[in-house]
């Protein structure tokens, strides 16, 4: 997969991009990442990409015609129409797991990174593009959100991590928030991992964990669960959590 990020500050990205699992992805050729400085499509000797908006009111708006140059050459040089673009911006539509899955299946996938005020509104009249917001809260640019995009969709190829279960047992990725976790040692400072855990009973510890995901759920995001897909088995153990009852099988 080739995940092109259109930014004024290209820079930004070069510690992550180093990094951990990102680094390896990229190294071993999961994961191709092109950066595309906007400001060298910018006709201004300045290299200026934005202007005061028209009809008044404070910030800056970020100028189409580098925008339009920057994205057009992304496009004219990807080599598969499988491709999508994402444009970074508060009043986008609110990234989450389903859209991270959804962009993993894509070829390429061209990010453009939102500054100032906004970007010029006409940008979507010539591109179609997702407009996608990581929340609601203010940030200086949209490196920082396209960071998350990237991080969300590499995990999710195939060969990016070690175990792809690691990724599909996650939080949000069936809708439900992850299990709690323990590691060695069993015993710390008085304080013990649970006995199911460290017994041989793989079933029972599969049911555990979800019985402990969906009390999460329950204490921490209770909206999640109108659209997670329930069996009869996780009705009964939310009753039992309703109940203020323990995991006992």
């Amino acid at each position: 997969m080739k995940i092109t990020i259109l930014t004024i500050f290209p820079e930004f990205f070069e510690s992550p991009l180093r990094q951990s699992l990102l680094k390896k992805a990229i190294d071993s050729g999961v994961l191709e990442v092109e950066l595309i400085d906007i400001r060298k499509y910018s006709t201004n000797k300045h290299n200026t990409v934005d202007d005061t908006p028209f009809g008044g009111g404070g910030g800056m708006v970020m100028k189409i015609e580098p925008l339009y140059d920057a994205l057009s050459t992304a496009l004219y040089e990807s080599d598969t129409q499988n491709r999508r673009i994402v444009l970074t911006s508060a009043a986008g539509r609110k990234y989450d797991h389903a859209t991270a899955v959804k962009y993993s299946l894509f070829d390429h996938l061209i990010v453009v990174c939102g500054r100032y005020k906004g970007v010029d509104e006409r940008i979507s009249r010539f591109f179609d593009l997702d407009e996608i917001s990581i929340g609601d809260y203010i940030i200086n640019g949209g490196e920082t959100a396209a960071l998350v995009i990237l991080e969300s969709v590499f995990r999710l190829l195939p060969g990016s991590i070690h175990k792809i279960e690691s990724a599909l047992s996650d939080s949000f990725s069936d809708e439900l928030l992850g299990a709690p976790v323990w590691t060695r040692p069993a015993e710390f400072l008085g304080q013990r991992v649970p006995d199911v855990l460290v017994e041989g009973d793989h079933a029972r510890q599969e049911r555990f964990r979800r019985w402990c995901a969906l009390k999460r759920t329950v204490e921490n995001r209770p909206d999640l669960l109108w659209r997670a897909q329930l069996s009869d088995e996780d009705r009964g153990m939310l009753e039992s959590i309703a109940a203020g009852r323990e995991f006992e099988n």
